[in-house]
């Protein structure tokens, strides 16, 4: 068992209502708790003249420049974050000539490493070697939690370890899943199961999800809560008249790599087309695949009707996506695709494969659910041409309701609320939680951490806290709003 004696009306506010929309999700039922309650606690964390801030250090390899999921919810939520009065900054690796520390809205410090991406945006293993400069970061800026993403983040798995060490709160963000049968995937949740092995708390984005990651880390599912994603609606707004109303028009946003089953989109673009002369696909992004739709498109003589826009940058996503009426998804797996929320909340109908969370995602009057099978996917998405409604206003009410990064970073402070009170964990228990990671893993796992110890205890001599220099703070709003007060 982990260190989290938590209280139990704390963690099940923070697992309540995880999806609103989705009144057919019997196993998030377990976790609701009383509507009163919820509320209750709700408005005293809304009220409380004392509401505790925090000093968050957030963590991942896949930061902007780089675009996707991950990359959006980290910058969404440490916005909410800091908005809400709390202290946030980003640990990622440098991009290109882009290293250093730079700032971003709001005053969100960055600090791009000098660590190399390796594979996938993936920094380059290096263990000890950025412990030194880790916990001068930390140090500096006064951190109290430092929150993880993604388990394919090398720096992630990293920071944890050396968090730790530290005896500082750690927070882990899951954001994919995972098999259990191909070699990659058996490697990746051994590495898993070691970092997670002394986590404070994980937060899982869908139940899908949070059942895989407590399969695969072998965690305690009391220690693992589920905080979905979310949408900024006010970027994401539907425009009727970007329509084409002589066409029906199918958008694809996605990356054009096997795991987005772009294979699937292949075979089932050439008969839609014979089906239904008035369809138009527009397809957005960019990949290895691009070449094989490329091909798909020349021999069927569709360039009139199939659009590749190659890759979107994030700021265009909105514009590609209200030309259309229907969104799909041909996802081989997916924990949650914030892509089908961003359609939604742009008033398109959901067209996508049956895979991971995304059943949680959306009701089912917005969304119908295809077996990832081009034949079942395309009965779908023609049934869905044929029953098409147009109502994008109404569904992007109804995803407005349903979404708000704000309530995303409410349910994160409730995470941080938890670990934060509690008890730091002796060295000998850390060691304790490593052994059971296997017969010769474990063993292996407690000489890393022993090392990552003495390391840690020769940096504290070698470079006493006292000697590094506090960070500035970025002035905040409630900075800003006193000194409009004294003058």
């Amino acid at each position: 068992m982990n260190d989290h004696h938590q209280s139990n009306s704390i963690v099940n506010y923070i697992n309540s209502n995880t999806n609103n929309n989705n009144n057919n999700n019997d196993s998030s039922t377990s976790m609701m708790m009383n509507q009163n309650e919820l509320n209750t606690m709700q408005q005293q964390q809304e009220t409380s003249p004392t509401r505790k801030t925090y000093r968050i250090a957030m963590v991942s390899d896949f930061f902007f420049p780089n675009m996707g999921g991950v990359e959006e919810h980290l910058y969404q939520l440490s916005q909410c974050l800091i908005k809400r009065g709390n202290k946030v900054i980003i640990i990622t690796h440098n991009y290109g000539n882009r290293f250093g520390v730079r700032y971003v809205t709001n005053g969100l410090k960055v600090y791009y490493m000098p660590q190399a991406p390796f594979y996938n945006q993936s920094s380059f293993p290096t263990l000890y070697f950025t412990f030194p400069l880790f916990r001068q970061i930390l140090v500096r800026e006064g951190i109290e939690i430092v929150h993880c993403h993604q388990a394919f983040s090398t720096l992630a798995h990293e920071s944890i370890l050396h968090a730790r060490t530290m005896g500082y709160s750690t927070c882990f963000t899951d954001h994919s899943l995972f098999g259990f049968a191909d070699a990659s995937s058996i490697h990746m949740n051994k590495l898993l199961k070691f970092s997670l092995s002394d986590i404070s708390h994980v937060i899982c984005v869908s139940n899908t999800s949070k059942e895989n990651t407590v399969l695969r880390a072998q965690l305690d599912p009391h220690l693992v809560s589920v905080i979905p994603n979310a949408v900024d609606t006010t970027q994401f707004t539907p425009d009727p008249s970007k329509r084409d109303p002589s066409k029906i028009t199918i958008v694809i946003m996605s990356r054009l790599v096997y795991r987005k089953g772009i294979d699937l989109v292949i075979d089932i673009i050439p008969n839609i087309c014979k089906k239904f002369p008035n369809v138009h696909f527009v397809i957005g992004g960019d990949g290895p695949k691009r070449v094989t739709l490329e091909e798909m498109r020349e021999k069927h003589q569709l360039h009139e009707r199939v659009e590749l826009l190659g890759s979107v940058k994030h700021s265009n996503v909105r514009n590609v996506l209200v030309r259309g009426d229907i969104f799909l998804n041909s996802s081989l797996t997916e924990a949650f695709c914030i892509a089908i929320v961003e359609a939604a909340s742009c008033g398109l109908y959901v067209v996508s494969t049956k895979v991971g969370g995304v059943p949680e995602v959306l009701p089912h009057h917005m969304m119908s659910l295809a077996q990832p099978v081009s034949e079942d996917l395309e009965e779908k998405l023609t049934l869905a041409i044929l029953q098409l409604k147009s109502t994008p206003l109404e569904t992007h009410a109804q995803v407005k309701a349903m979404y708000d990064w704000n309530d995303v970073a409410r349910r994160t402070e409730a995470v941080y609320e938890v670990i934060s009170h509690a008890p730091k964990v002796p060295f000998i228990e850390r060691l304790r939680r490593f052994v059971g990671c296997g017969l010769w893993a474990g063993k292996l796992n407690c000489m890393v951490v022993a090392l990552d110890h003495l390391l840690w205890r020769f940096l504290e001599w070698y470079s006493p806290r006292k000697d590094i220099d506090p960070a500035i703070d970025f002035p905040s709003d409630q900075d800003n709003n006193n000194i409009n007060n004294n003058k």
